[in-house]
């Protein structure tokens, strides 16, 4: 692989803009692509082959562009569609449902993780299966809270609106047994509510909670893939970021809350 070329980034829309976020403040130096299907989002509503589909899609715009390695940010799109993703790729592929399962399992006391994600990704079961294959003897409990990608899309992370659609959410969690002592954000979303979410956890849940956000996890095992592959860019100069998006919506004034920096020279795309 080239190791100047830069990394391909996608998602359905916005949320993946978080883990970009963590890729740029762990690799400084690379340059990267970011692919946001905002004509199709979401992609939680839809059937697995649609997703897959999408997906495909998707990794041909990158590999046209010339990325040496495609960040599947999204975590549906991770859960159904990664296998074929790599299974057909010439560069390697990243998602972030395997990177998440390994952040939550190393906290030292995990015992059961309650994830929370969209009604698709949690359909999928991906990460209970990512988390038996490492640990078996930790429980896992699936539950789907899909507001919280229109209120985070909205910029309403806090008041009264939000704490009530968390509270909503999380006592049926809070009650379930065994009890959950980690909370994984499964959706690239959630972590805008992270504060939120886990302040509500720890005020209702019985014991202590740790609440988990992958994006750090995902800009790690991308760090290790590049060193492994000989493939990390050396140069101090990198650090561009070219945004496409097949429509265009309102990604730059919603997307520069999820990235944390201003987003300009978004290009729309048709990618099929």
């Amino acid at each position: 692989m080239d190791s100047v070329a830069p990394i391909g980034v996608f998602d359905s829309g916005i949320g993946g803009l978080t883990v970009l976020r963590a890729l740029m403040a762990c690799l400084p130096g690379e340059d990267f692509i970011y692919l946001g299907d905002t004509a199709r989002v979401p992609y939680g509503t839809k059937s697995a082959n649609t997703v897959i589909r999408y997906s495909l899609n998707n990794l041909d715009f990158l590999q046209r562009k010339g990325v040496k390695m495609v960040v599947v940010a999204c975590n549906t799109a991770s859960a159904y569609a990664l296998p074929t993703l790599q299974e057909i790729s010439p560069v390697p592929v990243v998602g972030v449902v395997e990177p998440g399962a390994r952040e939550a399992i190393r906290r030292r006391g995990t015992k059961t993780v309650g994830v929370i994600g969209t009604r698709g990704t949690i359909k999928s079961r991906a990460y209970e299966r990512a988390m038996h294959a490492l640990a078996p003897e930790v429980v896992t409990m699936g539950w789907p809270c899909p507001l919280f990608v229109p209120l985070a899309e909205e910029g309403m992370v806090e008041g009264e609106i939000p704490r009530a659609v968390t509270l909503h959410y999380l006592q049926g969690l809070a009650r379930a047994e065994p009890r959950v002592d980690t909370l994984l954000l499964a959706c690239t979303h959630y972590p805008l509510l992270y504060d939120l979410l886990d302040h509500v956890a720890n005020s209702i849940f019985a014991a202590p909670v740790t609440t988990v956000d992958s994006a750090s996890a995902v800009a790690n095992e991308v760090s290790l893939t590049l060193e492994e592959t000989h493939a990390a860019c050396e140069r101090s100069d990198g650090g561009r970021v070219d945004y496409f998006v097949t429509d265009l919506t309102r990604f730059e004034e919603i997307g520069e809350r999820f990235l944390g920096q201003p987003i300009s020279g978004v290009t729309q795309v048709d990618i099929g």
